[in-house]
Parts: structure tokens; sequence; C-alpha cells
């Protein structure tokens, strides 16, 4: 029964940090990097596949709204110009990203899929860190603050703890922590 509950605070931490960064993007005051979310948004939706074929139980449901909501970010940011500048590194990290997507396909395994495309999804991020070195103001940081928890809340709710289960919240966490804290040192 606990995990249902962590499960559910997870999925209301999800939508309560989604709300005000989906917000933002609306009235120009979030410009996200658009290679980022759809890197996120794809890598995201299989990853809560391949854990729910793991047996993560009520512990993948909010990684799967979580990659819906994920999915709307992109097409927003896609839809508002928020940043669409994009570098020579982005065309790479994205290339890989995608170039990636097929390789756990014909591993036919949750584990070998979860750690490809927690890979991909750590590589989806490159883009929005150096956007977001460059231009600081531009995120919205307690979205990445709960994310962050929310993925520890993630794992507490798993029904069943592997790699395969455990490792996408756990690199995304500690990713969105780094971020927050190399944000803090260029807003300096």
């Amino acid at each position: 029964m606990h995990k249902d509950i962590l499960s559910a605070i997870a999925i209301a931490l999800t939508i309560i940090a989604f709300w005000p960064y989906i917000r933002s993007i609306k009235n120009g005051s979030t410009k996200p990097h658009v290679f980022s979310w759809i890197i996120w948004g794809v890598t995201t939706v299989i990853v809560f596949l391949a854990q729910y074929a793991a047996k993560g139980g009520v512990g993948t449901y909010a990684i799967g709204v979580s990659g819906l909501i994920t999915m709307y970010v992109a097409l927003l940011s896609y839809q508002k110009r928020a940043d669409i500048s994009i570098t020579r590194s982005d065309q790479v990290y994205f290339s890989l990203a995608i170039l990636s997507l097929p390789f756990w396909y014909f591993t036919a395994d949750p584990l070998w899929a979860v750690l490809i495309l927690t890979t991909v999804d750590l590589l989806g991020f490159a883009p929005t860190f150096r956007k977001a070195y460059d231009h600081p103001f531009d995120e919205q940081l307690p979205f990445y603050y709960m994310m962050g928890v929310r993925n520890l809340i993630v794992i507490l709710a798993l029904e069943h703890y592997s790699l395969a289960t455990v490792l996408f919240p756990a690199a995304v966490g500690f990713a969105a922590f780094g971020f927050i804290g190399m944000v803090h040192v260029r807003r300096r």
C-alpha cells in the first residue's frame, strides 16, 4: 500500500513541477532547448515501458506520466520557438541519441534498454547544459529541484529493485541536481 502512496506522490510532484514550467514557457520567461526535450520525451516513454517490463510496478507510473508531459513540452518548445539555436555539438548529441534508440530494440532486454536509454537521456541534457551555461537565467530551477526529489521518490515506490528499474531515475535525479549546481555557480 505504501508503494501506491509513494507513486501517487511522485506523480503529483511531476504534475506540480511541470505546471509552472509549462506556464513559464507559454509566457516566454523560460526558453527550453528543443533538442533536449525531444530526446527526453522519447527516452522517458521508452524507459517507462522497459521499467514496467522489468516489474517496476506502480513506481514506474510517474516516469510514464513524465514522458507524456515531456513530449508536450518538446512540442510547446518547438511551437514557441523557445530555443532553437542549434550548435554543432547539439547536432552531435541529438544524432547520437537518435541513432542509439534502435539498439535497445535489438537487445530485447529491459536492462539493456534502460542502460542505453539512460545514456541517451543524459546525452540529451548536453544542449540544455550548454544553453544554461551561456544563459543561466533562462531556466526555472524549482522545476529541476522537484524533478530531482521526484526521482528519489520514484525509486522508493518501485515494486522491484534492479539495475533496470533504478538506474534511470537515479541518473536523471543526479543530473538534475548537477544542473542546479552548475546554474547556481553561473548565476554568481
